[in-house]
């Protein structure tokens, strides 16, 4: 009785020992790992119940299903994620991170590499706050984008409005989008 107790006891032990807190940089290495390997039954677990993105002026929170439809909507365009450099501040991280996807290609802005502020609540991710993307040159992102719009409203009408579509739907839209645009382009 008394070994059976003492095993019961080490096996308790042991089993609360392994469950020990992530660091900051380990929860931020985990996320983009896991945005990497498209997990987001992984992402869940670093999340606090709700998470703010901010991106210039925008101000997005999410609950975990909303996260979930931005999550998908993102995965469509087949990202990869690498995070470039992590820096602890103040007693949150900010990471540099480069981002290759079919839509930045498109877009002429691959890989895009910026550097984001992240918070924390509970040892959980709460806030992903964008700070710059040296990398990036808006006004050629601006005129992909704008070029693409215009095609599609005058040769697939039906596709309209897929830009402003942040949905599962509105991303494959957006890929068959770039698909119609580049073909006509091309066969030119």
């Amino acid at each position: 009785m008394k070994n059976t107790f003492f095993i019961l006891f080490l096996l308790y032990f042991l089993t609360g020992c392994s469950d020990q807190k992530l660091t900051h940089q380990e929860t931020v290495t985990k996320y983009y790992n896991a945005r990497d390997a498209a997990n987001y039954n992984e992402l869940k677990t670093l999340i606090n119940d709700s998470i703010t993105i901010i991106a210039g002026d925008y101000v997005m929170p999410y609950s975990h299903d909303s996260f979930y439809e931005q999550f998908k909507w993102d995965s469509i365009f087949r990202p990869s994620y690498k995070i470039v450099e992590l820096e602890e501040k103040n007693n949150q991280i900010i990471a540099s991170v480069a981002l290759n996807s079919v839509r930045n290609e498109f877009l002429k802005n691959n890989a895009m590499t910026c550097q984001y502020k992240i918070s924390f609540n509970y040892g959980k991710i709460s806030k992903i706050e964008e700070l710059e993307c040296k990398s990036a040159d808006w006004n050629i992102w601006q005129k992909e984008r704008d070029s693409l719009v215009s095609w599609i409203k005058k040769n697939h009408p039906e596709l309209d409005g897929f830009i402003n579509d942040m949905t599962m739907n509105g991303a494959m839209n957006y890929l068959k989008a770039i698909e119609l645009y580049e073909t006509d382009k091309n066969a030119l």
